[in-house]
């Protein structure tokens, strides 16, 4: 069974991650990146990747918004950055 193909969350905003996505599926994608940037803060990828298990490049990519995480990769970047970084969505 073939894949589904989808817009990346970057092709579902106008300037990502700065302006707000007309779309509530890229809404909730941007506000993940926001967190985790914030979780993020002064600390290098290769250091965040280290700390978290997820790879330098995957947190590149998110962050550029070329890549949906999966549940795997949310749950070690929360639980390895020590905060929630999912937005409730209706914020």
């Amino acid at each position: 069974m073939a894949r589904t193909t989808r817009p990346t969350p970057r092709e579902l905003a106008v300037d990502w991650p700065r302006v707000a996505s007309g779309d509530p599926i890229g809404e909730i994608a941007r506000g993940f990146t926001l967190n985790l940037i914030e979780a993020i803060g002064d600390r290098s990828l290769r250091s965040v990747a280290e700390s978290t298990g997820v790879g330098h490049a995957s947190l590149s990519r998110i962050i550029e918004g070329q890549l949906w995480p999966d549940m795997w990769t949310v749950a070690r970047l929360e639980r390895g950055l020590g905060r929630a970084l999912w937005p409730r969505g209706d914020e």
